[in-house]
């Protein structure tokens, strides 16, 4: 049985779900002009970006590259995305910092049950993000603060996923060695770079949270049987 549980954020625990309503009221008068298809390209550009923004200049692009690192750069740089998509200025301000929000960040329907089924069974558990923000009142607004052990966010140590050392780090704090370790995440590129330390690997699909119920309690209690 794994001895610690390292396990993502965004797309495995909790999940960015803006209702149509939501964003409807952050991006304002834009909004009436803006169809839901619009509106979700926008909330990708912001939680699931896909590669470097073309319409990005060098010096966005610099800040693109280090968005999880500084804070000043994330915010700068998907403002510019989102300006670039059609958005005034004030509307892209209002529409990333709905982003930042405790309440726009929904758990899955299982991240409860499975962070206490570990902490039941002695697993100390570490959140591993490549974030630009403290999520910790996130978990706190969940109620499941008290499952977590650590918290390792990149913008904090200065160090990303894949990265080894934000693994090392994480295996560290929690007092185990990185090859009784399980990364639970949903990136292969990211997350499964904890296995060049010699940890295991779970990958769970970053869909939508009433359309993902129990795939992080399958993978936990699949590995408190083995």
């Amino acid at each position: 049985m794994i001895e610690a549980a390292l396990i993502d954020f965004s797309g495995t625990l909790f999940r960015l779900d803006y209702t149509e309503d939501s964003l409807t009221a952050m991006l304002g008068e834009h909004a009436a002009a803006m169809d839901t298809d619009r509106k979700v390209e926008l909330l990708r550009k912001l939680t699931a970006p896909v590669g470097e923004p073309k319409e990005l200049t060098e010096s966005e692009l610099d800040d693109w590259r280090r968005r999880d690192l500084d804070p000043a750069a994330h915010r700068r740089a998907n403002v510019a995305i989102l300006e670039w998509s059609g958005l005034t200025p004030d509307e892209a301000v209002h529409l990333y910092e709905g982003m930042l929000q405790d309440a726009n960040w929904h758990p899955y329907p299982d991240t409860a049950e499975a962070l206490a089924l570990l902490h039941e069974h002695g697993i100390p558990v570490a959140v591993v993000s490549n974030i630009a923000w403290d999520i910790r009142s996130c978990f706190e607004l969940a109620g499941v603060d008290r499952f977590i052990d650590a918290y390792v966010l990149s913008f904090e140590h200065g160090v990303e996923k894949p990265d080894e050392e934000i693994f090392r780090i994480a295996t560290g704090k929690l007092g185990v060695a990185p090859e009784n370790a399980l990364m639970i995440g949903d990136s292969e590129a990211a997350d499964g770079g904890a296995r060049t330390l010699g940890a295991r690997f779970a990958k769970v699909e970053p869909l939508p949270t009433a359309q993902r119920p129990d795939a992080l309690l399958r993978i936990v209690r699949e590995e408190l049987g083995r």
